[in-house]
């Protein structure tokens, strides 16, 4: 069974009703029967992957597996994920019902005012303010695919990584409570608990399976939300590439990468660990993300063929054929879900992370940000004799996050004031000098402001004092080898996909009215005959499971 026509929702909603899983617009207790309800659900986040990528590519491919979910299930074509537009927030998101301000993670790498630096062993006396790092620095060994455990037979034997990725941080590089003095991990720094520890509580099995050792903060506060967490370092040395070279730096090495995370899946499919060692049973809860796609939007050629898109919208070489690998990897899980019996007891939901911003190659402008920031600092410091530097941390890939050692309102409007001052000159697609004005931002909402624009307390610990958007087509980088990134808030970074299909779900639903990637939490416990407002985000932001009008 492939592509059928679509159904209205009008005429699809009876359809929905009668299945239960997906009926209600609510967070109320979950009202499925016995029947109805899925024992498993697989999700699968398309790192970069637009909702335009998908249209294009189901279009162009009526028999493929991404075409047989659409098809097949109920499509939500407006669907957004968090601002910023960050893996971390958008996965946190997705998996709690929640938004940064509500988990208090706003992106990979950031700051917290409350904690004390990472390394720090005497806390008496120290003043607060920390990075807060979620990247492959906190592994024991980033340059090793395993993270630092020591597997011999890399890369062939990475599924004999552990399934407890936490062992495999380095605590010296984590941020210090101030109260305990102790270093704070990923899933302690998360402020709400997630749909695994949901799962978890309620005697079901769990499994994810992502790109750092920092995706632990996937277990929630109770640290053990994932049973079976396979976390292989992308950013580490690619093997079998040339010394330098990560698994993103080449698109044939992503994909070789999450090849690895897909056999993890099948082998937990199968009923096993992600090994495929022990036999575990399948998981209620268990999926992966992709980061293939991400890479052929983002390098500017790989393996002979040109990345990014050729004209807006339109997916160039290296995108169109990662794209036909993605859909042989979804085409796989389907496969062996059908031949293990599980097709009918097991809903597939496919979204992503974020976006990628720009999908019109000629309105990229490349922005070096070290100057902008040393400017900044240099005129803080101009304005305030005796004074530091004015920046703490900053974070700038297609939006401008930054974190400031005065909090004040009048240091944020300083701030904001001199970035909508500076012009210069960055480069375009071709390499090609390319002038920008107010530091490429169009908006910059300072102190309060970017608090407010978080439903985040003025003061809080964690909000950035300066959250700029950037316009149009601008990406922060000091080189030429990037053409799209994400973090910010256009709609290439926030529409993305979202597709509900199999067990408990209709056939051939289009929901044109929009949602959000936070719905899926909420969603998953529906399916799961669970009650959504377990989830500590649901009830404090009111997330309101998928709807179908």
């Amino acid at each position: 069974m492939f592509r059928h026509p679509l159904r209205p929702v009008a005429a699809a909603a009876a359809a929905l009703a009668a299945v239960g899983g997906l009926t209600a617009a609510t967070t109320g207790p979950a009202a499925a029967s016995p029947a109805s309800r899925s024992r498993h659900v697989l999700l699968l986040s398309v790192d970069g992957l637009h909702q335009s990528d998908l249209a294009w590519y189901v279009a162009r491919h009526p028999r493929s597996a991404l075409a047989r979910l659409v098809g097949g299930g109920v499509e939500y074509t407006h669907a957004r994920t968090t601002v910023p537009s960050d893996s971390f927030p958008g996965m946190v998101g997705q998996l709690t019902g929640g938004d940064p301000g509500v988990t208090g993670v706003y992106y990979d790498d950031t700051y917290s005012n409350a904690l004390l630096p990472a390394g720090t062993t005497s806390c008496a006396g120290v003043k607060p303010g920390a990075e807060v790092d979620l990247t492959e620095d906190l592994d024991k060994n980033q340059d090793s695919l395993d993270a630092g455990q020591g597997l011999s037979g890399l890369p062939d034997s990475i599924l004999n990584m552990t399934g407890d990725p936490a062992g495999l941080i380095n605590p010296a590089k984590l941020p210090v409570d101030p109260k305990t003095c102790k270093p704070v991990y990923p899933h302690s720094y998360l402020k709400v608990n997630t749909v695994f520890d949901v799962a978890r509580k309620a005697g079901l099995r769990t499994a994810w399976s992502d790109k750092h050792a920092a995706y632990e903060i996937l277990d929630g506060p109770s640290g053990n939300g994932i049973q079976d967490l396979f976390a292989p370092e992308i950013n580490s040395q690619a093997i079998g590439y040339p010394a330098g070279k990560d698994w993103t730096k080449d698109n044939a090495a992503t994909e070789q990468y999450d090849a690895y995370k897909v056999k993890a899946v099948l082998n937990e499919i199968d009923g096993h660990d992600h090994s495929g060692s022990h036999q575990t049973g399948v998981p209620a809860v268990f999926g992966m993300n992709f980061q293939s796609v991400s890479t052929a939007q983002k390098l500017p050629s790989s393996d002979g063929l040109t990345g990014g898109y050729t004209t807006p919208g339109t997916p160039g070489p290296l995108l169109a054929k990662n794209l036909d690998f993605v859909d042989q990897e979804v085409g796989a899980f389907l496969d062996e879900l059908h031949k293990r019996g599980l097709d009918g007891s097991t809903t597939v939901i496919l979204s992503a992370k974020h976006g990628q911003s720009p999908t019109d190659p000629e309105s990229l402008t490349r922005i070096d940000d070290g100057p902008l920031l040393d400017g900044l600092n240099s005129a803080w410091k101009a304005a305030h004799p005796g004074a530091g530097d004015l920046v703490a941390h900053a974070v700038d890939d297609d939006a401008m996050l930054l974190w400031l050692t005065d909090r004040s309102q009048a240091a944020a409007e300083f701030a904001k004031t001199y970035l909508l001052a500076q012009s210069g000159t960055g480069n375009g697609i071709d390499g090609a000098a390319k002038p920008f004005t107010a530091s490429g931002l169009k908006t910059v909402y300072a102190g309060a402001d970017a608090a407010r624009y978080f439903h985040a307390r003025p003061g809080d610990s964690r909000v950035p004092d300066v959250f700029g958007i950037s316009r149009y087509g601008v990406v922060y980088t000091g080189g030429k080898s990037k053409i799209a990134e994400h973090g910010g808030a256009h709609a290439d970074d926030l529409d993305v996909p979202l597709v509900v299909y199999g067990a408990a779900t209709p056939h051939d639903v289009r929901v044109n009215a929009p949602v959000r990637t936070t719905q899926i939490a909420p969603t998953m416990l529906r399916l799961l005959g669970l009650n959504p407002r377990d989830l500590d985000a649901v009830r404090i932001e009111h997330t309101r499971s998928l709807p179908v009008r």
